[in-house]
């Protein structure tokens, strides 16, 4: 705009505009940039690559086998350069076997995990990701795991008389294409019916009959759709005793028409 003129208004908005230099059709176009960009990126990486992780080395430090009260092993997420809601999820996994339990309570903690148990390596493996941060889904995860140990070492209940069950980890291999060397249970010869059995339910199943029989005759079987027939027949009953009971109202009109007087 031009200061010098008449109509100029230093207050009007519409005359703040961003003056650019013209353009003279010698610019690339965007995909151009964009392009540009991308390299001007990877030249950025390398360079880093070249001259800055190598000084990461100083800041190594040797393997140290886990002690024997480590047994947890914990997995964090983290996606440089952005925010992405898988961040917040934690994943730990362990061995029963290294908990330091009776080979009762770590039966029995095998069991009471399902489906998070890995039959092959023997290790459960947990995730959480319902809450906003890591250290609120590690605690989850903390209590969840000192409640599983409680419970495999609760005497009141050992869970010997149940087998262990590892369907799901055979149906997700054998939808993945993976080969199982393990061959696949067969059902146990001592669980088969025996004859002695056999004749055993027979006789349970006589004696339900001959004393379902005998409440026949004596009556004391309850028929329930008679019993609804009969309720539903009082219902009707009463309900057309009532409208017969109720007056029935007239309209007041003006009755029939008198005799014309002589």
């Amino acid at each position: 705009p031009d200061r010098r003129a008449f109509w100029y208004d230093e207050d009007d908005p519409d005359t703040f505009t961003e003056e650019h230099d013209e353009f003279n059709e010698d610019d690339m176009m965007s995909m151009a940039h964009n392009k540009l960009d991308e390299v001007r990126e990877m030249r950025h990486y390398t360079r880093l690559a070249v001259w800055e992780m190598p000084l990461l080395s100083k800041l190594a430090k040797p393997f140290e086998v886990p002690k024997a009260d480590q047994v947890l092993r914990w997995r964090y997420t983290t996606y440089m350069g952005e925010a992405h809601p898988a961040e917040s999820k934690v994943v730990v996994q362990f061995a029963p076997a290294d908990l330091g339990l009776t080979d009762v309570q770590t039966s029995k903690l095998r069991k009471l995990a399902g489906a998070r148990l890995n039959p092959e390596t023997d290790v459960v493996k947990m995730g959480c990701g319902r809450y906003e941060h890591q250290a609120q889904n590690k605690q989850y995860l903390q209590q969840l795991v000192s409640t599983l140990i409680a419970e495999a070492k609760d005497p009141q209940d050992t869970f010997e008389d149940v087998a262990l069950d590892t369907r799901h980890f055979y149906r997700a291999t054998k939808a993945g294409g993976r080969r199982l060397q393990k061959n696949k249970p067969k059902f146990p010869p001592e669980w088969r019916m025996t004859p002695q059995r056999r004749e055993q339910l027979a006789e349970q199943r006589a004696q339900v009959a001959r004393a379902e029989a005998q409440r026949l005759e004596q009556g004391t079987v309850v028929d329930g759709q008679q019993k609804v027939d009969g309720y539903l027949m009082q219902r009707l009953v009463e309900e057309q005793q009532k409208a017969a009971a109720e007056p029935v109202p007239v309209p007041v009109g003006r009755g029939p028409a008198r005799a014309a007087r002589r």
